[in-house]
Formats: C-alpha cells, sequence, structure tokens
C-alpha cells in the first residue's frame, strides 16, 4: 500500500500543479488576450496526466478498500483548481490509519 500512496500523491501533487497552471496562466491568456498557446499545450498534457490520476486514485482505493462514493470524491478533487493539494493530504492520513477491526 506504501507505494500506491506514494504514486498517488506525486501524481496529484503534479495534477494539481499543472491545473493550476491552465486555469491561472492559460485561461486568461487565452481568453483576454486572445492567445491560445498554453492552453494548447497544457490543456492535453493535464488530461493525460488527469487519467494517470484516476488510475493511481483506484489503485490506492482498491488496496485500501475505501468504498465508492470517497473514491469517487477523490477522482473528482483533481478537477478543481487547488483542491488536489488538500485531498492529498486528507487522503494521506485516511491511507495511513489503522483498519478498523471486524467482528
Amino acid at each position: 500500500m506504501g507505494g500506491a500512496l506514494q504514486r498517488y500523491r506525486a501524481i496529484a501533487y503534479v495534477v494539481g500543479v499543472v491545473l493550476i497552471l491552465l486555469v491561472v496562466v492559460g485561461m486568461p491568456l487565452k481568453y483576454i488576450w486572445d492567445e491560445p498557446a498554453v492552453v494548447e499545450t497544457v490543456g492535453p498534457a493535464h488530461g493525460f496526466l488527469y487519467m494517470i490520476y484516476l488510475v493511481a486514485v483506484f489503485d490506492l482505493a482498491r488496496r485500501t478498500r475505501w468504498g465508492m462514493r470517497r473514491m469517487l470524491l477523490v477522482m473528482l478533487a483533481g478537477t478543481i483548481p487547488f483542491v488536489s493539494f488538500y485531498a492529498e493530504r486528507v487522503v494521506t492520513r485516511w491511507a495511513r490509519e489503522p483498519a478498523p477491526v471486524t467482528a
């Protein structure tokens, strides 16, 4: 599970940075100054990296036996700027918590 958590943490950070770059730099350049180069370059990169993020979340969720709702919420965190950084901290805490004992 440690490897899955490390992979998730790394890709969550990368996806978060690329998404911020796309939204904070690329979108204003495209829609205010009619300069779409950043969006045309970073947009597809974010899409590809987000697919890797989804696989990493699925892998971590499977190994930690999360429910569907938790997994989907973490997957959605990669689509909202700045949220992936918060989600990464919360997910790390969840993954490191001891599993509940069932009788």
